[in-house]
């Protein structure tokens, strides 16, 4: 089965999250377990863990079929101790909030040299952050999304991403999240049959699908390879519709959130309904 979702406001309360989702007809969601833009946050509170957990239970939510994503602050590669302490522990602090809320995965971008170190010493002082992370926490997976390769930003090859897996020590806690938008600007392409195939047999041969726990939905804005993040509505970009269709009726991809992060969330019902339509229709 496949388990569509987007990723969802929780505005209100973490609890409004499976509400949020449900109403758009979402099979699996993703939030910010606190604000993005913020380092710290106030711990939640068992009324608002047990508000949650009563939520997702009525969705009928599992906790694999959520997807938290970690704030945008944080950098497990910045070359500077005190800055790359600061974001070890706010990531610390993420991790805890999900195994808070019962939930079994952290999404998160690895992380940025910011120009200051070599692409290897960059991995290791990210694999060495992810150590630390899992070291000091339980029970949460850490899941590496891809990225665009925008900037300084590493993880945008498969290659890099193996190399981020290989330094984690416990091999049980380590996943990742495939994102088409960042695939795509990235350099790989999605765009027939073939080349799908191709890269999620490239994906396989070199990180491994066993680690692929979750996926991002996005058309993009910009080309193939441009190494640019901006996610387009889904048939409204250069991917177009046919990779969200491989997608759909990709056995290998069943019972993992689906994830939309495309920018119309008006659009997420409409192209939650889309995507489901394509289940059973080949090519």
């Amino acid at each position: 089965m496949k388990r569509v979702g987007a990723h969802v406001s929780t505005a209100g309360g973490v609890f409004n999250a499976p509400v949020n989702a449900r109403a758009i007809g979402a099979k699996a969601f993703a939030l910010f377990t606190k604000n993005q833009k913020q380092w710290a946050a106030k711990p939640l509170t068992p009324q608002e863990i047990d508000l949650f957990r009563a939520h997702m239970e009525t969705g009928g939510y599992r906790p694999q079929d959520v997807l938290p994503h970690d704030g945008y602050l944080i950098n497990l590669g910045n070359p500077d101790d005190a800055a790359r302490e600061k974001s070890l522990e706010s990531f610390i602090l993420e991790i805890n909030r999900c195994r808070d809320l019962g939930l079994t995965c952290l999404n998160f971008h690895p992380g940025s040299h910011l120009k200051q170190m070599s692409v290897t010493d960059g991995l290791a002082r990210i694999a060495q952050s992810i150590n630390m992370a899992l070291g000091a926490t339980q029970g949460v997976m850490a899941v590496i999304e891809n990225t665009a390769g925008q900037g300084s930003n590493l993880g945008h090859t498969f290659e890099q991403i193996a190399e981020l897996i290989f330094q984690v020590e416990d091999k049980s806690r380590i996943g990742v999240c495939l994102d088409t938008c960042h695939a795509f600007t990235s350099g790989y392409d999605l765009r027939t049959p073939e080349t799908y195939r191709a890269t999620m047999n490239q994906f396989d041969r070199i990180i491994g699908l066993s680690y692929l726990k979750g996926m991002h939905l996005n058309d993009s804005n910009p080309e193939l390879g441009s190494r640019v993040d901006r996610h387009e509505s889904l048939g409204k970009g250069k991917l177009g519709l046919e990779p969200f269709r491989q997608i759909m009726n990709d056995p290998v991809l069943d019972e993992i959130p689906l994830i939309l992060e495309t920018i119309a969330p008006e659009l997420w019902p409409e192209e939650i309904a889309l995507l489901y339509g394509m289940v059973g229709v080949t090519g």
